[in-house]
Protein backbone atom coordinates (compact mmCIF):
# COMPACT_ATOMS: atom_id res chain seq x y z
CA UNK A 1 0.00 0.00 0.00
CA UNK A 2 1.39 3.37 -0.96
CA UNK A 3 0.56 6.33 1.25
CA UNK A 4 0.15 9.67 -0.37
CA UNK A 5 1.26 12.96 1.14
CA UNK A 6 -0.33 16.42 1.19
CA UNK A 7 0.71 17.07 -2.42
CA UNK A 8 -1.28 14.04 -3.53
CA UNK A 9 -4.27 15.34 -1.60
CA UNK A 10 -4.15 18.49 -3.71
CA UNK A 11 -4.04 16.43 -6.89
CA UNK A 12 -7.03 14.39 -5.73
CA UNK A 13 -8.93 17.57 -4.87
CA UNK A 14 -8.22 19.10 -8.30
CA UNK A 15 -9.33 15.90 -10.06
CA UNK A 16 -12.53 15.77 -8.03
CA UNK A 17 -13.29 19.43 -8.69
CA UNK A 18 -12.79 18.88 -12.41
CA UNK A 19 -15.18 15.94 -12.21
CA UNK A 20 -17.64 18.09 -10.30
CA UNK A 21 -17.38 20.79 -12.96
CA UNK A 22 -18.10 18.26 -15.67
CA UNK A 23 -21.16 17.11 -13.75
CA UNK A 24 -22.28 20.73 -13.42
CA UNK A 25 -23.25 20.68 -17.07
CA UNK A 26 -26.28 18.59 -16.12
CA UNK A 27 -29.38 20.06 -14.53
CA UNK A 28 -28.82 18.29 -11.21
CA UNK A 29 -27.55 21.07 -8.92
CA UNK A 30 -27.69 18.87 -5.80
CA UNK A 31 -25.46 16.32 -7.55
CA UNK A 32 -22.78 18.98 -8.12
CA UNK A 33 -22.70 20.13 -4.52
CA UNK A 34 -22.66 16.51 -3.37
CA UNK A 35 -19.72 15.73 -5.68
CA UNK A 36 -17.82 18.78 -4.46
CA UNK A 37 -18.47 17.75 -0.86
CA UNK A 38 -17.25 14.23 -1.63
CA UNK A 39 -14.15 15.70 -3.28
CA UNK A 40 -13.36 17.73 -0.17
CA UNK A 41 -13.87 14.66 2.03
CA UNK A 42 -11.60 12.53 -0.18
CA UNK A 43 -8.87 15.19 -0.17
CA UNK A 44 -9.06 15.53 3.61
CA UNK A 45 -8.83 11.76 3.98
CA UNK A 46 -5.70 11.55 1.80
CA UNK A 47 -4.09 14.47 3.67
CA UNK A 48 -4.92 12.81 6.98
CA UNK A 49 -3.27 9.56 5.90
CA UNK A 50 -0.13 11.50 4.90
CA UNK A 51 -0.08 13.26 8.28
CA UNK A 52 -0.58 9.92 10.03
CA UNK A 53 2.41 8.46 8.17
CA UNK A 54 4.63 11.38 9.22
CA UNK A 55 3.45 11.14 12.83
CA UNK A 56 4.14 7.41 12.86
CA UNK A 57 7.62 7.86 11.37
CA UNK A 58 8.41 10.63 13.86
CA UNK A 59 7.35 8.48 16.81
CA UNK A 60 9.42 5.55 15.53
CA UNK A 61 12.48 7.80 15.10
CA UNK A 62 12.10 9.20 18.62
CA UNK A 63 11.82 5.68 20.07
CA UNK A 64 14.91 4.53 18.19
CA UNK A 65 16.97 7.52 19.39
CA UNK A 66 15.81 6.97 22.98
CA UNK A 67 17.10 3.39 22.80
CA UNK A 68 20.69 4.68 22.57
CA UNK A 69 21.81 5.05 26.17
CA UNK A 70 24.29 7.75 27.13
CA UNK A 71 24.33 9.25 23.64
CA UNK A 72 26.27 12.48 23.13
CA UNK A 73 25.08 15.20 20.74
CA UNK A 74 27.11 14.81 17.56
CA UNK A 75 25.08 16.86 15.07
CA UNK A 76 28.19 18.79 14.05
CA UNK A 77 29.85 15.55 12.94
CA UNK A 78 27.14 14.58 10.45
CA UNK A 79 26.22 15.84 6.97
CA UNK A 80 23.28 14.85 4.75
CA UNK A 81 23.77 15.12 0.98
CA UNK A 82 21.18 16.19 -1.57
CA UNK A 83 18.37 13.71 -2.07
CA UNK A 84 18.00 11.31 -4.94
CA UNK A 85 14.85 9.36 -5.79
CA UNK A 86 15.40 5.61 -5.99
CA UNK A 87 13.58 3.23 -8.36
CA UNK A 88 10.75 2.81 -5.83
CA UNK A 89 10.12 6.56 -5.61
CA UNK A 90 11.65 6.87 -2.15
CA UNK A 91 13.98 9.73 -1.31
CA UNK A 92 17.53 8.77 -0.36
CA UNK A 93 20.41 10.81 1.00
CA UNK A 94 24.04 9.91 1.57
CA UNK A 95 24.87 10.52 5.24
CA UNK A 96 28.51 11.15 6.10
CA UNK A 97 29.71 10.85 9.69
CA UNK A 98 33.07 12.28 10.77
CA UNK A 99 34.26 10.85 14.07
CA UNK A 100 36.00 13.69 15.88
CA UNK A 101 37.11 11.52 18.82
CA UNK A 102 40.24 9.48 19.46
CA UNK A 103 38.37 6.17 19.64
CA UNK A 104 36.06 4.12 17.43
CA UNK A 105 32.41 5.29 17.83
CA UNK A 106 28.91 4.45 16.59
CA UNK A 107 26.23 6.98 15.67
CA UNK A 108 22.45 7.18 15.48
CA UNK A 109 21.37 9.87 13.02
CA UNK A 110 17.85 11.20 12.47
CA UNK A 111 17.33 12.44 8.92
CA UNK A 112 14.30 14.61 8.17
CA UNK A 113 12.93 14.83 4.63
CA UNK A 114 11.24 18.19 3.94
CA UNK A 115 9.49 19.86 1.03
CA UNK A 116 10.64 23.28 -0.29
CA UNK A 117 8.30 25.04 2.19
CA UNK A 118 9.95 23.27 5.12
CA UNK A 119 7.08 20.87 5.82
CA UNK A 120 8.18 17.55 7.29
CA UNK A 121 7.39 14.73 4.84
CA UNK A 122 9.16 11.84 6.55
CA UNK A 123 11.88 11.03 9.05
CA UNK A 124 14.21 8.05 9.53
CA UNK A 125 17.01 7.02 11.85
CA UNK A 126 20.20 5.61 10.37
CA UNK A 127 22.81 3.86 12.49
CA UNK A 128 26.42 4.13 11.49
CA UNK A 129 28.51 1.65 13.45
CA UNK A 130 32.22 1.46 14.13
CA UNK A 131 33.43 4.75 12.68
CA UNK A 132 37.21 4.76 13.09
CA UNK A 133 38.88 7.35 15.34
CA UNK A 134 39.28 10.61 13.38
CA UNK A 135 37.74 8.77 10.41
CA UNK A 136 34.61 9.08 8.27
CA UNK A 137 31.98 6.61 7.21
CA UNK A 138 28.98 6.88 4.87
CA UNK A 139 25.48 5.43 5.14
CA UNK A 140 22.26 5.91 3.21
CA UNK A 141 19.05 7.33 4.65
CA UNK A 142 15.94 6.14 2.77
CA UNK A 143 12.44 7.51 3.29
CA UNK A 144 9.82 5.15 4.65
CA UNK A 145 7.49 5.83 1.74
CA UNK A 146 7.36 7.33 -1.73
CA UNK A 147 7.86 11.11 -1.67
CA UNK A 148 6.96 13.31 -4.61
CA UNK A 149 8.40 16.62 -5.75
CA UNK A 150 11.50 18.39 -4.50
CA UNK A 151 12.69 16.86 -1.23
CA UNK A 152 15.53 18.07 0.97
CA UNK A 153 17.30 15.92 3.57
CA UNK A 154 18.55 17.46 6.81
CA UNK A 155 20.13 16.16 9.99
CA UNK A 156 17.52 16.32 12.74
CA UNK A 157 19.51 14.85 15.61
CA UNK A 158 22.72 12.84 15.82
CA UNK A 159 23.96 10.88 18.80
CA UNK A 160 27.41 9.38 19.28
CA UNK A 161 27.46 6.36 21.56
Amino acid sequence: MTRRGPRSAGAVLVAMIVAASATACSNEVNSVSGTASNAASAAASVASKGADAVASATAAAEDKLKSFKDGVNASGDVKAAATVTDKDGRATSKVTVRNSTDSKQSYAVQINFRDPSGNLLDTVVVTVDDVAAKGTKDATARSNRKLEGAVKAEVGEALRH
